[in-house]
């Protein structure tokens, strides 16, 4: 009988604490929603583009480990499976095909190879914000590992 009520326990807190694991990568994405954008003119391009400007919370995360679950979205471009876009959203409602914002994407680069698969995935790597280069996604997580 005392098996049965550790075992029912010890299930119990498996699954709070992968809940609350779960949680918190929400929040690292809710907490990377909060970026607005400013016009600014590129001498270069020749007209104005759109410049992230980081909130408070944004920039506390820049160059600090951060985990994440997402999407492997396929796009041309992309050299390898160590260099992909990664996306909050299903490649249905991405940034790039459904409507969602620049917020919700990054590049990432991994030191091994991930293999592309529909399911959602979680990474784990050093988060790097991007506000100078209009050619480059405004998030970057470098290092990135995948998180079994």
């Amino acid at each position: 009988m005392n098996t049965r009520y550790v075992f029912l326990i010890s299930c119990l807190l498996s699954f709070l604490f992968s809940s609350a694991s779960l949680h918190a990568q929400d929040n690292t994405w809710k907490t990377l929603s909060k970026v607005t954008f400013t016009k600014k003119y590129d001498d270069l391009l020749g007209f104005k583009v759109d410049v992230p400007v980081f909130a408070a919370d944004v920039k506390k995360l820049d160059g600090k480990e951060i985990t994440l679950r997402g999407y492997i979205i396929p796009v041309e471009g992309y050299r390898s499976h160590t260099e992909f876009i990664f996306s909050a959203f299903p490649y249905n409602m991405c940034f790039f095909c459904g409507g969602a914002g620049p917020e919700t994407v990054m590049e990432v680069k991994s030191a091994q190879p991930v293999k592309y698969t529909t399911e959602p995935i979680t990474l784990k790597g050093i988060l790097h914000l991007n506000d100078t280069d209009v050619n480059r996604l405004m998030y970057g997580l470098e290092k990135a590992r995948l998180v079994q």
